[in-house]
């Protein structure tokens, strides 16, 4: 006997979660940030470098939807960048 048949409950939460597995969010590495005045942003131009607030050697930030849900590092795919994930992050609610 199916373990969700016997609690409709359980069965329902299940195809409810079935339904999301299908919705595309929006995944963002974040690399670090900086501020600047918007006269340096202005003096910006081909070949400046912008110097952000993390080592290089740092691990990066995975967002899902402006959330962080995990770190990781930079790696090289093919032609691509990517990144492997060392860390799982705890979820939290929001407030």
């Amino acid at each position: 006997m199916n373990p969700a048949s016997a609690d409709p409950g359980k069965a329902a939460q299940a195809d409810n979660l079935g339904l999301l597995m299908h919705v595309p969010l929006h995944l963002t590495v974040e690399l670090g940030s900086c501020k600047m005045s918007v006269a340096e942003i202005l003096k910006l131009g081909t070949g400046s470098v912008v110097e952000l607030d993390r080592a290089a050697n740092a691990p990066v930030e995975l967002l899902v939807n402006n959330r962080p849900i995990a770190r990781g590092e930079i790696v090289s795919v093919d032609e691509s960048f990517g990144l492997r994930i060392t860390e799982l992050l705890t979820l939290q609610s929001s407030p």
